[in-house]
């Protein structure tokens, strides 16, 4: 029975829906394969995503960046948790090197913690990366006018090359320090259309638009209590919010997947992020976004969703005062490209499966 070891950042939700469907294809070609998953990501996201029998051990291997809010980094903070967290990095590894091999993986798919990649090197396992970035390039595009940059930039990308491949999922960050890097198409969850049950459960007049805002897996509380009303919009929010309009529905009360209501919505609100980018390009939902401006991943996920997809800017006071209806109506009127193929899930399978 092979072994499919799994490590996945936990900064965001983009991280376990990049990979969760490449995992499903592997155990559905695969279905002997035994799934081991190593994250923080909460156990509820594993199970709404991951459609095989897993075994889940909720454990971090990054941080990502520090966060003040869904967009906003905390660069002090990042540099000195990132010398933290290297201090003792060749005894670090060693623990974890030690720690894979008592479990005794035949693979280490990691999406996208670098730590795992430096121990599997040591361990003797073979281990792919996959992500449309890495870590060490946002840490450098950050941090690097801190001290002790260098040694930890360059410990980083040492991880990242010593993997046998590291599967770069497009729309991607350049990523130059990577030597390993090989191409793949977009990984995208397509949801089913469930319009007409919606619809009848939330009472929608047939001329009336959905709109969903999700801010992705940080939080980021929009005051939508203050925001006018939008003749002919229906706004779905999250549960979390508490929230008590009639043009506003928690997404929880719909009973329905994530990705099925997204493919039910006329638009999403949200901020430039792989995995509803990715979704809502192949789901062909226009997309209304607040920019993050310092991102160095944004204007790549911007430039292929523009190419690919639907999508306008919308300005950080618009979200405060709901002032959305123009914005709304420009989206709603530009052309839309035929809606891309995620063709990069059975790209990654195939590659994984040779190896397994």
């Amino acid at each position: 029975m092979p072994h499919l070891l799994v490590d996945i950042s936990s900064h965001g939700f983009g991280h376990v829906g990049q990979t969760a469907p490449v995992v499903n294809e592997l155990a559905r070609r695969i279905p002997e394969l035994h799934v081991t998953l190593r994250t923080a990501a909460p156990r509820f996201l594993l199970q709404q995503n991951f459609h095989c029998d897993f075994r889940h051990l909720p454990v971090a291997f990054d941080f990502g960046m520090q966060m003040a809010s869904a967009v906003d980094v905390q660069v002090k903070e990042s540099a000195a948790a990132y010398r933290a967290f290297h201090a003792g990095w060749e005894e670090k590894v060693g623990r974890e090197a030690h720690a894979m091999r008592v479990l005794e993986p035949d693979l280490l798919l990691a999406n996208v913690p670098y730590l795992s990649l430096a121990a599997a090197h040591v361990a003797g396992v073979r281990a792919v990366g996959m992500c449309s970035l890495n870590w060490a390039d946002i840490y450098r595009h950050y941090c690097f006018g801190d001290t002790a940059s260098r040694t930890i930039h360059a410990q980083m990308l040492a991880a990242y090359n010593g993997a046998e491949c590291f599967l770069k999922v497009q729309p991607a960050m350049p990523m130059p320090g990577l030597f390993n890097a090989r191409n793949i198409n977009p990984i995208a969850r397509t949801g089913c259309n469930q319009r007409t049950s919606i619809a009848a459960k939330i009472r929608l007049g047939e001329a009336e638009k959905l709109v969903l805002v999700s801010m992705g897996g940080m939080e980021f509380r929009l005051p939508v209590e203050r925001w006018p009303h939008l003749p002919g919009v229906r706004w779905i929010i999250p549960q979390a919010w508490q929230v008590q309009r009639d043009d506003m529905v928690s997404l929880e009360s719909l009973g329905l997947p994530f990705g099925d209501v997204l493919a039910s919505c006329d638009a999403v609100l949200t901020k430039p992020g792989y995995g509803t980018f990715a979704e809502a390009a192949c789901d062909g939902v226009p997309v209304l976004y607040v920019a993050r401006r310092d991102w160095p991943e944004e204007p790549y996920l911007v430039q292929w969703l523009s190419k690919h997809g639907v999508c306008l800017e919308v300005q950080r006071d618009a979200l405060h005062s709901g002032n959305l209806g123009d914005a709304l109506n420009q989206l709603w009127a530009l052309p839309r490209p035929a809606a891309p193929v995620p063709s990069g899930i059975n790209e990654a399978a195939d590659y994984l499966t040779a190896l397994l």
